[in-house]
């Protein structure tokens, strides 16, 4: 797939506010700093499309933009976040579930997940509550330029070990660099292949 087209559309709190229609929804969230921003950034080839920053924790609203005129990428504030103290965090995760478990236009989530750490228990956690809620997800491991060697496959293979200790069936997974577009054309094309399929129907 070639991104023609990337647009914001609207930022918000509420998903009753999240745009009509019927296109469909492809949602990015992972922890705080995880790389997302320059993930859909690099997605898009829209420098700055979704905004950047070395503060974590800076996006705190569901933001959609309108993608070929006819899906949306959806950007979703990321989890887990420390310093916005229990109130913040509260507000953050109501935010999360709701777009997640309301909104009917999601067609896919994509939880990132970065490279260089071992498994996190707010990943593992997070990712076993979508599949108690039957959620449609992929993974996508970030930051793979950082790793030198065999150690990226090595920290991705852990990471799926881990994962097969509660799922029989792992999720689709990706791998990624912001930084050399490593795995653009595998995730846009997965998107395609679900857009056509749906298209189908």
């Amino acid at each position: 797939m070639e991104i023609s087209n990337a647009e914001f559309v609207i930022s918000n709190t509420d998903v009753e506010k999240c745009p009509a229609g019927t296109f469909p929804e492809y949602a990015f969230i992972g922890r705080s700093n995880v790389g997302k921003s320059s993930l859909i950034n690099m997605l898009t080839g829209r420098k700055g499309l979704a905004m950047t920053s070395s503060t974590p924790g800076k996006t705190m609203l569901i933001n959609h933009f309108l993608i070929n005129k006819n899906w949306h990428l959806v950007d979703l504030p990321g989890y887990g976040y420390a310093r916005r103290g229990f109130k913040g965090q509260e507000q953050i995760q109501r935010i999360i579930e709701s777009y997640i478990l309301e909104r009917q236009q999601m067609t896919n989530l994509f939880v990132l997940i970065d490279s260089r750490l071992e498994p996190q228990t707010i990943d593992l956690e997070f990712i076993d509550w979508l599949g108690e809620h039957d959620i449609p997800f992929a993974i996508i491991f970030t930051k793979s330029d950082k790793l030198k060697g065999g150690r990226l496959n090595t920290n991705i293979n852990q990471y799926l070990k881990k994962l097969h200790e509660q799922w029989e069936e792992l999720p689709p997974y990706f791998v990624t660099s912001s930084e050399n577009r490593m795995g653009r054309e595998e995730l846009l094309n997965y998107i395609e292949i679900i857009n056509k399929e749906l298209n189908s129907k």
